[in-house]
């Protein structure tokens, strides 16, 4: 895991180096006269690790921004919650661990500090696995990922089945996003409404119960050290949901960084379906869970490549390419 770019020292009166210190004695340690190094990761403006000079201890501060009154304490007190609660329920020792929470502060810029966990995320051993031809390794971190979700899921499943009016809803705010925001002619997109509504009539997207998923599986949420070890972070948007709505996210993720590496809709196939066949293996009838599984995933795939589309950084052409590859894969999962 990066450390970030060096953008200066803490000062000593700001009332962050005073909270920081208070939370040391939980790390099992005291730094008199500290001095806190900090970095900013360059894929998170709000997202900043603290490194005490002498000690060498280093905490992440996620700093929570909404220009809605309450909304920024609200989500770091989730988060904060999330992660105690899943600590709780036995995620705090390898092979599945959830990243730990020290205290959130909502009267210092809401901030949320956690444990900083220098292992490297998904999303390098995938572009290891594109660009250097380590594809063994990231077959084997993807059976790990699968072991941990599949935890995750089965330890939290409820006695109430899926609520599909959720997802159902959140694709049309996608397709609404990419009008008003990314100048997508609605011409476009209208072939997305009917879609929605087919895949709504599909029975077997209400059937399964609702599980506690992580809500937002991208690669980067994921770190992964020695052997089987998982190491899950940014746990801000866990909800109750069809456990399909991880792997298809994590699924359409793969799809994502293959297709714009290699321009090979293909690529990311064999990965997609190992993971997929692993996660299955923490069910008492594999095939029957592998094949209620796949049947759900299209949707919550293509929906993923709609969200991925919204992203500012990405160019026109690539954003077409995306919307094209979500229709075609909300298509052919009907057929």
């Amino acid at each position: 895991m990066s450390t970030g770019r060096y953008v200066g020292h803490l000062a000593t009166d700001d009332p962050f180096y005073g909270y920081l210190q208070s939370l040391v004695p939980q790390q099992g340690a005291y730094a008199d006269n500290a001095r806190y190094r900090v970095f900013r990761f360059s894929d998170s403006r709000d997202v900043y690790l603290y490194q005490e000079k002498h000690t060498g201890l280093r905490w992440i501060g996620k700093f929570f921004k909404s220009d809605r009154p309450g909304e920024a304490k609200r989500r770091g007190e989730t988060e904060f919650n999330n992660l105690d609660y899943l600590r709780n329920i036995g995620f705090s020792s390898a092979p599945h661990y959830v990243v730990r929470p020290f205290g959130f502060n909502p009267f210092i810029d809401n901030v949320l500090v956690v444990e900083f966990i220098p292992e490297q995320s998904l999303s390098s051993i995938i572009d290891n696995a594109i660009h250097g031809g380590n594809r063994g390794r990231l077959f084997r971190k993807l059976s790990a990922l699968a072991h941990f979700l599949a935890e995750l899921h089965n330890r939290t499943a409820g006695e109430y089945t899926v609520d599909f009016d959720d997802p159902y809803h959140y694709t049309a705010s996608l397709v609404q996003s990419l009008i008003a925001n990314n100048g997508i002619d609605r011409g476009l997109l209208e072939g997305f409404q009917p879609l929605r509504e087919a895949w709504r009539q599909r029975g077997y997207m209400w059937e399964d119960r609702r599980v506690i998923v992580h809500g937002d599986t991208t690669p980067a949420n994921f770190l992964f050290g020695r052997a089987n070890y998982v190491i899950a972070i940014d746990l801000e948007r866990m909800h109750w949901a069809d456990r399909v709505f991880d792997l298809g996210r994590l699924c359409g993720e793969l799809k994502h960084f293959f297709l714009r590496a290699t321009e090979d809709p293909q690529a990311a196939e064999p990965f997609i379906g190992h993971f997929l066949w692993e996660y299955a293996r923490y069910f008492p009838d594999r095939e029957s869970a592998f094949y209620s599984i796949t049947r759900r995933i299209p949707f919550y795939m293509g929906i993923t490549l709609l969200r991925i589309a919204r992203n500012t950084w990405i160019d026109t052409p690539y954003r077409f390419r995306l919307i094209r590859e979500a229709k075609q894969i909300l298509a052919g999962g009907l057929q």
